[in-house]
């Protein structure tokens, strides 16, 4: 409450964005038709992403999982209005970082184009654009550490990402003057801003907050028909995360396109083959988790790659991330929920060495190796800041609220222990949080 209002104080002496008093003649009209298509695609990747999420958990968990997609709509869009636009794409300081004065409160960000940043559609649009991506990045995390966070916690762990986690690698990959952009990196639509970012720091999160006190016993999805749901909307909306990167109504968009849906095709069919060859049977959850990964994996490499590299790019995502999965599981026991770090981490990561094998004329396949080895080196500085910064919040957050609930919170379920609901199913009566400890034998 306290954000809003001072947001809402801030915005009345600080007016942030106009309309233009002329219309702008660099404007595209079907360049900002499909910009704002692509904006509402990436938005519906977030709910998407919240019944995908949801659907795993137990369902003592799903409403409070879903929620934390939902939340971060909020919270991210109020603080990308106030600063975080600024830090990711204000003017350069030292090419890692915006100044937080440029766009302050959305100042001069209008109907207007930007030379650099939207040549042919309004900043404003562009602004508008790039939240989407701001939006689901913290939430991608969220699966990480399912069923075990106050959500009071994971509100301030979200501003404190979004300002000193996503804000400078996006400034560093995608500002004209960001040092990665300068040093050649290729991250077309957010490998390593989103995907790495994300994955990374889920693997801070699950090491940081341990293991679920039920860990080891099978989880009982919820709703397995939420997953498909949601890994469908996340198809959907990645043709706007993705084809939308290119800016405009043009054959990189176009090309994006293709290859997204050929990735995301060829990772689910080689995800549940090799679970086959394994001696596993093709799942649901597994074709789900399959298309995911090959959409992370396609995303830095999507207008820069030809539709054969595509469906390479895919397959062999799947079949690494399905391998991690499984290591994590058997092997590692390090409790990542809903295996983030597996599809994202190593799916980002996938990603941006693919795109510096495949690249159109800079790729190693084309000979030349400047791009693909600057790919090795930012993937290991990436890694480490994603990894040691995500760790620096997690524990400053935990000082200052506490990340994890109490053992009986998280016995009857984050849905009633945080927000005093409950998923009704089997045309059951909703419980309150006193019903499930009784039959728990958790009252005194």
């Amino acid at each position: 409450m306290g954000l809003l209002i001072a947001a809402a104080l801030l915005g009345i002496i600080f007016p942030g964005s106009t309309g233009p008093a002329d219309p702008d003649p660099a404007i595209n009209p079907g360049d900002v038709a499909w910009m704002l298509t692509a904006s509402a695609l990436v938005l519906i990747m977030t709910p998407g992403l919240g019944f995908f999420y949801g659907g795993m958990i137990h369902p003592r968990h799903i409403l409070s999982t879903i929620l934390q997609s939902f939340a971060a709509m909020g919270v991210v869009s109020v603080l990308w209005v106030v600063v975080g636009f600024s830090l990711a794409f204000g003017d350069s300081v030292g090419g890692i970082i915006g100044n937080p004065a440029t766009y302050f409160m959305f100042h001069g960000v209008n109907g207007h184009t930007h030379p650099d940043l939207s040549p042919t559609i309004p900043f404003a649009l562009f602004a508008m654009f790039q939240l989407k991506f701001a939006i689901i990045t913290p939430a991608l995390i969220t699966g990480s550490f399912a069923g075990r966070v106050r959500f009071r916690a994971y509100m301030l762990f979200i501003c404190l990402f979004i300002l000193f986690i996503y804000a400078p690698l996006a400034h560093m990959t995608w500002h004209p003057d960001g040092i990665l952009r300068k040093w050649g990196i290729l991250d077309f639509a957010g490998g390593t801003v989103v995907h790495m970012s994300a994955g990374f720091a889920a693997l801070a999160g699950a090491k940081f907050l341990g293991k679920r006190k039920d860990y080891g016993s099978p989880i009982q999805p919820a709703n397995i028909s939420f997953v498909l749901l949601g890994a469908g909307l996340l198809w959907f909306g990645w043709f706007g995360f993705n084809a939308g990167s290119a800016l405009a109504a043009n054959a990189t968009a176009a090309l994006a396109l293709m290859n997204t849906n050929t990735a995301s095709a060829a990772a689910m069919l080689a995800y549940i083959f090799f679970d086959a060859q394994m001696g596993r049977k093709p799942s649901s959850i597994g074709a789900s988790v399959g298309l995911v990964v090959g959409l992370v994996a396609i995303t830095p490499a999507a207008g820069y790659v030809n539709v054969g590299a595509s469906i390479f790019i895919g397959v062999l995502a799947a079949i690494v991330s399905n391998m991690v999965i499984h290591l994590f599981t058997d092997k590692v026991g390090l409790d990542d929920t809903l295996a983030v770090f597996p599809a994202h981490g190593v799916g980002g990561v996938m990603g941006m060495i693919l795109t510096g094998i495949f690249a159109k004329d800079t790729g190693l396949i084309y000979g030349q190796t400047t791009t693909f080895t600057h790919h090795l080196i930012a993937l290991t500085g990436i890694s480490a800041f994603t990894l040691g910064g995500a760790f620096a919040i997690y524990w400053l957050t935990n000082k200052i609220v506490g990340l994890r609930v109490s053992d009986i919170s998280e016995k009857i379920g984050l849905d009633l222990s945080q927000h005093d609901e409950s998923y009704a199913f089997k045309y059951e009566e909703p419980k309150t949080a006193k019903d499930v400890k009784k039959e728990l034998g958790l009252t005194q």
